[in-house]
């Protein structure tokens, strides 16, 4: 990017945070990755260049301040989870709605297929797995394989598992998006054809009160898994004004943000699932209630609040 193009796009903002103090201190940390991330780009492409030299003083004056109220280490994560995954998400939307789009499109062929095809449902989730189910609901109970095995063994193995389809979701976002494709395509399949699975089998009622009291929080964290991958693929394939390594470096510490904010959620769905979803004997006002609250926690989070704290940060701009 040209200086002056570098210098047309920021220098509103940094006038800002000369002339007007910050509101609170999650606005000054703001200000200050903000401000450093100028610093360290024009450090790079104009090292010699006076605008690198007054970035360097005002990110020193922002650092005295900041480093006067540092917070603790506590408070840096909450900061992470409460402004800058949300920030992530908010800057994001076109990525994210993608993810979603693209997968609500897989899973629709995936239970297309499972009803134009009886082979397919085997081929996508297994002889075993289709056998044992089938045994299961003659014998009136179709979600007893959530019941075997032991519940800590089980969440560990989960948890391990999803992090790993989530992580790797998302970083296949290097191959230009593509493998992040292929990833939402499987997996959109699988979760079509599983609950046609259960429709054909007239249980698809006991099946969606079971098996979403986990699904509400793992399903929407691979799509915005998925999301993340988009971020970095953009990053490659759209740099703007930027370099395409500084498009890329700027997209990658935004999809790592999100990548890192969704591993709580995926652990909390895989001890839903290991814990909780075992219990298919439960009221139905219990099930729904936590269906009920993790979606209202996906909508909130993912959803409204980042809305909330973009609006907050304004007029500041967003970097990445």
């Amino acid at each position: 990017m040209r200086e002056a193009v570098f210098l047309r796009q920021n220098q509103a903002r940094w006038h800002l945070y000369e002339t007007q103090p910050p509101a609170n201190p999650d606005e000054l940390a703001t200000r200050f990755v903000a401000l450093t991330d100028d610093l360290a780009y024009a450090q790079t492409f104009y090292p010699a260049s006076p605008t690198t030299a007054y970035l360097n003083t005002l990110a020193g004056k922002l650092q005295q301040t900041l480093y006067r109220n540092k917070p603790e280490e506590g408070r840096r994560l909450a900061y992470f989870w409460a402004v800058e995954v949300p920030l992530v998400v908010a800057r994001h939307q076109r990525a994210l709605a993608w993810a979603m789009g693209l997968f609500v499109l897989f899973t629709a062929l995936g239970a297309l297929s499972a009803a134009y095809d009886a082979d397919f449902l085997r081929v996508v989730l297994g002889d075993d797995y289709v056998n044992q189910t089938l045994a299961n609901i003659r014998r009136g109970d179709p979600m007893a394989i959530y019941k075997t095995g032991g519940s800590a063994v089980m969440f560990v193995g989960i948890a391990a598992n999803n992090l790993f389809v989530a992580l790797r979701t998302f970083a296949l976002g290097a191959t230009l998006g593509l493998g992040t494709l292929y990833s939402l395509f499987f997996n959109g399949l699988m979760l079509g054809a599983f609950q046609y699975f259960f429709y054909q089998q007239h249980v698809l009622l006991p099946s969606l009160l079971t098996i979403w009291i986990h699904g509400t929080l793992e399903i929407p964290s691979i799509v915005l898994a998925g999301g993340a991958g988009f971020i970095l693929g953009g990053g490659l394939l759209f740099p703007g004004t930027y370099t395409r390594r500084e498009s890329l470096a700027r997209a990658a510490r935004d999809a790592v943000k999100l990548a890192l904010g969704l591993v709580p959620v995926i652990v909390a769905a895989a001890f839903l699932e290991s814990f909780v979803t075992r219990h298919t004997e439960m009221p139905l006002a219990l099930s729904l209630a936590i269906i009920g609250g993790s979606a209202a926690f996906i909508i909130w989070y993912f959803g409204i609040y980042p809305r909330v704290v973009q609006r907050r940060v304004l007029p500041l701009p967003l970097i990445s």
